[in-house]
């Protein structure tokens, strides 16, 4: 990396349909592939150790403010990661055959620049 290094949000997706994919295998199942999936995420994490800038971490329920109010609603973000990268190109490669989408009912990672504040 370069002092052009940039910074990258990572949000990991998974949609309701896939999460009651998920509920449907048995408690067995679940934690034999959560136990599995947890060493592979381990073992990406530690190979792209030096872009991770931050590991993030899963995500609860989300509440929408709007000049209205607050309200409970639902997405399909389940968690994030922030890494650095000199390319868009760069630090979506960081995710290529991530354990999200190979292990766990995670379906998409969409990964989008951190872009400075003009005039801050």
């Amino acid at each position: 990396m370069t002092e052009a290094t940039k910074t990258f949000l990572a949000i990991y997706l998974g949609s309701p349909a896939a999460m009651e994919a998920w509920r449907t295998k048995s408690e067995a199942e679940r934690k034999e592939l959560q136990a599995k999936g947890m060493v592979a995420w381990r073992a990406w994490a530690d190979k792209h150790k030096d872009a991770i800038a931050s590991g993030g971490a899963p995500l609860g329920k989300t509440k929408r403010v709007t000049a209205s109010g607050v309200a409970d609603v639902r997405n399909a973000m389940a968690a994030y990661t922030i890494v650095r990268a000199d390319s868009h190109e760069a630090a979506a490669t960081v995710f290529k055959d991530h354990p999200h989408f190979m292990m766990f009912p995670g379906e998409a990672i969409e990964v989008m620049e951190c872009l400075s504040i003009p005039g801050m």
